[in-house]
This record gives structure tokens, sequence and C-alpha cells, in this order.
């Protein structure tokens, strides 16, 4: 079903031990991970400092994208929980540089609430 989920979109919650072993080289020293969430090949990483958007690219997964989203760039968000008929969640995340929203989709797995409580945790600093 986790599969089933990726293909149309969906980002599943993936245990964070595992997210700070595999993406230690990108961290900042004493930075940790909050939370993480896949998509397919891609992450979602919520940290202390930042969110991390991991973007794996071409057919081998080889090429990486790491988009780093200081908490302090995020202008406002907004959540749209999943109901009866449309299953998923999806976030907006507004960045102060960017006209256009970065949208994101989880499955009715994924509890978009802590989602929301992680960001504003930090947003509100």
């Amino acid at each position: 079903m986790a599969l089933f989920n990726g293909f149309l979109g969906n980002a599943s919650q993936v245990d964070i031990t595992e997210v700070q072993r595999d993406y230690a080289q990108i961290l900042a020293p004493q930075e940790k991970i909050e939370r993480a969430y896949r998509l397919i090949r891609d992450m979602f990483i919520f940290t202390d400092k930042r969110l991390i958007l991991v973007d794996k690219q071409g057919v081998t997964g080889k090429k990486t994208e790491y988009h780093s989203i200081p908490y302090k760039s995020i202008s406002h968000y907004s959540v749209e929980t999943a109901g009866h008929f449309d299953l998923d969640a999806e976030l907006c995340l507004y960045i102060s540089s960017s006209a256009v929203p970065l949208k994101k989709t989880f499955n009715k797995s994924v509890n978009i609430y802590e989602v929301q409580a992680v960001l504003s945790q930090y947003i509100l600093k």
C-alpha cells in the first residue's frame, strides 16, 4: 500500500533514526531531525532549524537536490485535512521569496495536525 500511495503522490512518515544516519552529511553541527516523510524517493525532513526537501532526480536517483528552507523564510502555511472522499491531506508553504506556494500531499496515515504542530513550533519562535 505504501508504494501505491507513493505513486499517487502521497507522503508517509519515516523513522528519524534512519534519516539522521542517511542524511548526517547535510546537517549542521547540533542540528536534529524532528520528523521525516518519504514520497517514493523524495523526502521532507523537518529539523529543529529548517525544512529540507530532498529531490532524487533521474532514472537511477543518483542525482539529488537538497532544498533548504529556514523556518524564518516561511511567511505562512495552510493545511487541508483529508475528507471522506478526498483521502489526502495537503500542506502549502508560502516562502517569502516566492509568490507560488510549495504544495505537498500526505496520505491519510500521516497526522497532518502533527505536521502543522512541528511547523508552528519553529515558525512561531
